[in-house]
């Protein structure tokens, strides 16, 4: 199986920047409740005579942002994300499903029981089940078949998994938050996905 490696460095330090009277800020592009939410681990001290700003200026403040390492089958089945402070795992949705259905075959469930070994391996106690779709169609339709798809993800997850312990959020996003271009085949066939993401353990 033949994969390709995409790892993007968004930050391995504090980010220190020079502004006059302003702080800069950044925005992800996952859907809501998947942002990093890491924080700085030092100080920094705007005095230091040291540290060479230009009249005026004073520094932002100091935040650190997440390390994302990218890791997508050749044939766009799978696609995996790795931060340093989650797993994200989509999968495709045609590798799931029939055309419009949200009925699991063997395979799928097989593939399903490896994210839950992932899952119980890093000991995550919240887990995010999110449905997607293109944009073909009405957006209500898209809303309430990619609800669909993520409730049967899950419901193959918390048999497997079986841990009352375990808190699930369910949601179906529909067109929303594509990660391709809707314009062509191939970016629509990427945006149908259901993505199962879970905080990594603790070192």
């Amino acid at each position: 199986m033949t994969r390709i490696r995409v790892t993007a460095l968004l930050a391995t330090s504090v980010l220190m920047a020079a502004s006059v009277g302003t702080t800069q800020s950044y925005a992800a592009d996952d859907p809501p409740g998947t942002e990093p939410s890491a924080s700085a681990p030092v100080k920094v001290d705007p005095n230091d005579p040291d540290l060479k700003l230009p009249d005026g200026a004073t520094l932002a403040q100091a935040k650190v942002l997440d390390i994302k390492s990218v890791v997508e089958e050749q044939s766009g089945d799978e696609r995996r994300e790795d931060t340093n402070t989650s797993v994200t795992l989509a999968l495709q949705a045609e590798v799931l499903f029939g055309k419009d259905s949200s009925k699991l075959g063997a395979e799928a469930k097989s593939r399903i029981r490896g994210i839950a070994e992932e899952i119980k391996n890093q000991n995550a106690t919240r887990v995010r089940v999110f449905g997607f779709t293109d944009n073909l169609g009405s957006s209500a339709h898209g809303d309430v078949l990619s609800k669909r798809r993520a409730n049967a993800v899950h419901d193959v997850l918390s048999q497997s998994l079986n841990d009352a312990d375990i808190t699930y959020e369910v949601r179906g996003y529909g067109e929303q938050y594509p990660i391709a271009d809707n314009s062509t085949e191939a970016g629509r066939k990427k945006n149908r996905r259901v993505e199962v993401s879970f905080p990594r353990s603790e070192p």
